[in-house]
């Protein structure tokens, strides 16, 4: 019996080695690292302080000149987003263009993947992506 809870306990921490300690919740702070097309990323604009947090079931954030708010909900893969609303400053050039692409992304229910530090957020219509990096 001994033998079979040594054994146990010793699977028990080889797995748990294996699984790599990363964390599998989106729950946290994250920048803007691309955005757009799925199969052809356009960069984060430079000089631009991106941030989304994702906490308690609400998140909020700025990609570009808008601070934006609201409720999410993560069932396995999928990400329902709701209430959503920013401020309306006028934003054009490609500050605007990542705004506008990074917002339509966050609405309603969009599939994720969390590649260890990485996260990509992709639209309910899988035309357009977000890739975010853990701060």
């Amino acid at each position: 019996m001994k033998k079979l809870v040594m054994s146990l306990f010793v699977l028990m921490l080889i797995l748990t080695a294996c699984s790599g300690g990363g964390s599998t919740s989106i729950a946290g702070t994250w920048s803007l690292v691309s955005y757009g097309d799925a199969a052809s990323q356009t960069p984060a604009a430079p000089d631009v302080d991106t941030s989304i947090e994702f906490k308690d079931g609400q998140m909020s954030g700025n990609v570009g000149c808008n601070s934006f708010g609201g409720k999410y909900e993560v069932d396995g893969e999928t990400v329902k987003f709701s209430e959503v609303m920013s401020t309306l400053m006028f934003c054009e050039g490609p500050v605007g263009d990542q705004e506008t692409t990074s917002l339509n992304v966050l609405r309603e229910t969009a599939t994720f993947v969390l590649d260890g530090e990485q996260l990509t957020i992709k639209s309910a219509d899988g035309n357009a992506s977000i890739v975010l990096a853990r701060k």
